[in-house]
């Protein structure tokens, strides 16, 4: 139906949106370049914050607007669209947040407690496929009490269900604009984050600029923000050397961030940073030798983590050993403790003891064009090692990320490498999501110990330190399964004009970019 109220109101937003524009451009505050332009090899997979459990969260952090987020400096979920959220019991299954007086969406809409039921309710009726339902596994019910109030009503205990709804996919969206039963395809945004997202070309670029109604704990610091996506590193790099790009930011190849290191130029800047991002190789069960505990072992032993990270990543990554990141709470080297530096000879003797005495053949499989550049030299630095053993002949397979998703999630692999940025920077995020009968693989793997009692336990504990030891427990299940074999863990670059202020701060615990924070040096 026709609403002319809602056209008027859409009208007013672009009106005002180009003020807003246009003082970024006339009035010298955003600085003398204009918008801070950021390049990224990670475009968004969708606009619409029930359809994605990608990157296209980087995007949605900037133009949508969640109860809890992450304030520069922050490691726990504070307020913003909220102005406090808490448990209200002691067993942590009642979750109730009262949200800021007048929010507004950017076509002039109200937000309030309803859209923030309609937003979460929605992610669970469409549970698009790759999409952020599996996030939602406690919740029970959400609760609307008046137009400030939404109580979130847990299946069970669990602390973390506030780092949950600081995630992108909780994004708050206007009822009157995202069906309910469907994703929304067009390229419009009506959100209530700190910027409006002012043009988008898929796969190209996105326009922001600052949303003069937003309320939050966000700082801008420029009126402006262009992102520009890009194929590969090395385009991206040298639109960074020609000053066509302010910013780049995930998506450096190693052999870039190594040149940008030993460029000698006041020109520019590299920002290291410590990481999260891990990644690992998938073992499919099923399989009649991946299924083999001892060929599984027999892999992990061979494997040589800190040559990939060295010989690929030329030591722009560090090893891993274990599927919980070092520097989170309750990380233990599990698979180093258990197997130690890489031996031919123990992995010969775990194959002999299950009657193995044959090269076992495995296929390995990757993604062409999702991890970087390095993803086919690694997979080729595996199959070396693991070939030159006399244990194993691998073959190796790939695909572009959006068929081989549909590979992995058929069980059509043997073995498959995947990455993993975290949806919340704590140690239940990189356990929970890969075991269970659904998880975010698309290869059942049932652990009763984990999924029953481990996690439970964890979730039940408000203090994160106290669950250490069910945390540990569980590392060390993943290990002796070596169903999941962690191989190395990522940092965070950022290189950036001299010019170009805010990139040390621009990245919360998930490491997603908070574009507010950059600004150029000559207009703050």
């Amino acid at each position: 139906m026709f609403n002319q109220n809602r056209v008027l109101r859409r009208v007013a937003a672009v009106a005002a949106m180009s003020l807003v524009a246009g003082c970024g451009v006339f009035s010298g505050s955003a600085g003398a370049g204009g918008p801070i332009v950021v390049g990224t090899t990670s475009a968004p997979s969708t606009l619409d914050p029930a359809g994605a459990w990608d990157g296209s969260w980087e995007l949605f952090r900037n133009i949508y607007q969640t109860l809890l987020a992450y304030p520069n400096g922050a490691t726990t979920p504070q307020p913003d669209a909220a102005e406090s959220c808490a448990f209200t019991d002691s067993g942590n299954r009642t979750y109730r947040c009262e949200l800021r007086h007048g929010l507004k969406f950017t076509d002039g809409a109200t937000l309030d407690a309803r859209a923030v039921k309609y937003s979460v309710d929605r992610i669970r009726t469409i549970n698009a496929a790759g999409g952020p339902a599996g996030l939602l596994g406690s919740l029970d019910r959400v609760q609307v009490l008046g137009d400030r109030e939404v109580v979130f009503h847990l299946n069970k205990a669990d602390a973390t269900f506030p780092f949950v709804l600081a995630t992108p996919a909780m994004s708050i969206v206007d009822p009157d604009d995202y069906p309910a039963r469907s994703l929304r395809r067009d390229k419009s945004v009506y959100g209530s984050g700190p910027y409006t997202l002012k043009s988008y070309e898929d796969g190209k670029q996105a326009e922001l600029v600052r949303n003069g109604d937003y309320q939050g704990f966000a700082d801008r610091h420029n009126n402006a923000v262009t992102i520009r996506y890009f194929h590969d590193s090395a385009t991206m790099v040298k639109a960074l050397r020609t000053g066509a790009i302010d910013v780049t930011y995930r998506g450096l190849a190693a052999s870039d961030i190594v040149a940008l290191q030993s460029y000698n130029s006041s020109d520019q800047q590299l920002i290291d940073g410590s990481g999260v991002d891990i990644n690992y190789l998938v073992f499919n069960p099923k399989d009649p030798w991946a299924g083999i505990p001892a060929v599984r072992k027999a892999v992990a032993q061979v494997v040589d983590r800190p040559a990939i990270t060295f010989k690929v990543y030329r030591g722009t990554v560090d090893p891993l050993y274990s599927m919980v990141p070092a520097g989170l709470t309750g990380h233990t080297p599990g698979y180093f403790d258990t197997y130690g530096d890489p031996s031919t000879s123990k992995a010969r003797r775990t194959l002999a003891d299950a009657g193995i005495t044959q090269r076992v053949p495995l296929t390995f499989w990757y993604t062409t064009d999702r991890y970087g550049s390095e993803t086919v030299k690694e997979f080729q630095e595996l199959k070396r090692q693991l070939d030159g053993s006399g244990l194993f002949t691998i073959t190796l397979k790939g695909r572009p990320w959006k068929t081989y998703v549909i590979g992995y999630q058929k069980g059509e692999y043997p073995v498959f490498g995947r990455g993993w940025f975290p949806d919340f920077p704590d140690a239940d995020n990189f356990i929970a999501p890969f075991v269970g009968d659904h998880n975010t693989l698309g290869t059942p793997y049932l652990s009763p110990v984990i999924t029953g009692k481990l996690l439970p336990e964890a979730r039940a504990e408000d203090d994160r330190g106290e669950a250490v030891e069910d945390f540990e427990e569980a590392q060390q299940i993943l290990v002796d399964d070596a169903r999941l074999i962690p191989l190395w863990q990522g940092r965070q670059y950022i290189a950036a004009g001299d010019d170009i202020s805010g990139g040390e701060q621009s990245l919360d615990p998930s490491t997603i970019m908070m574009m507010w924070e950059l600004h150029r040096k000559a207009s703050w």
